[in-house]
């Protein structure tokens, strides 16, 4: 996988934790300070970055015994994880989201927005992706963009939430599409 599908799918993952940090932007009462997006990056960015590589361990260990469905799993989990987040795109729900960062409120978000990376530290196993490189690229990419999101949601609202979510789960559509194509031979 080169470096241009890696950041591809970097920003597809990351799409969760943008709108969340959009929602944390939001809820800031007072002045937003440099220390909220940076905490929201950290936490974000390093979930994003440690679930790949716990994801590629259980892939690795299981790889032998499904080399010949590989692809399959890899396209139906990255479509799965896609057409999850296109739906959650379309909620008309609004979530109330807690003002803290502190850790007892930042860690179960940055858990519940990266358990898709774990699930692509599998696909990754599978393809054999330098999880070092990808791992990185990801929580980099993921820390940049929730960062910026606590900005953006403070200026800008929740107008782009709903946004984020739809091109995040259509991009991980379309690398799923793209994995099984390639192996069935049709690319």
């Amino acid at each position: 996988m080169n470096s241009a599908e890696l950041f591809i799918i970097a920003v597809g993952l990351s799409m969760d934790a943008f709108a969340v940090s959009i929602c944390k932007g939001l809820s800031v009462k007072g002045r937003l300070r440099p220390g909220h997006a940076l905490i929201t990056g950290l936490y974000f960015g390093g979930f994003q970055a440690l679930m790949p590589l716990l994801g590629y361990v259980l892939g690795a260990n299981f790889q032998s015994l499904i080399v010949s469905v590989d692809h399959w799993i890899a396209f139906g989990l990255l479509t799965l994880i896609g057409v999850n987040m296109i739906r959650e795109s379309r909620s008309q729900e609004e979530e109330a989201m807690e003002d803290s960062f502190s850790p007892g409120v930042m860690l179960p978000l940055a858990v519940a927005t990266s358990i898709d990376a774990l699930a692509i530290g599998v696909t990754f196993a599978f393809l054999q992706v330098d999880i070092g490189r990808a791992a990185a690229m990801i929580g980099t990419t993921t820390f940049a963009l929730s960062a910026a999101g606590v900005a953006a949601g403070r200026l800008a609202g929740g107008r782009l939430k709903g946004g984020a979510e739809l091109l995040g789960g259509l991009v991980l559509v379309c690398m799923g599409i793209k994995i099984l194509t390639e192996h069935l031979g049709l690319l």
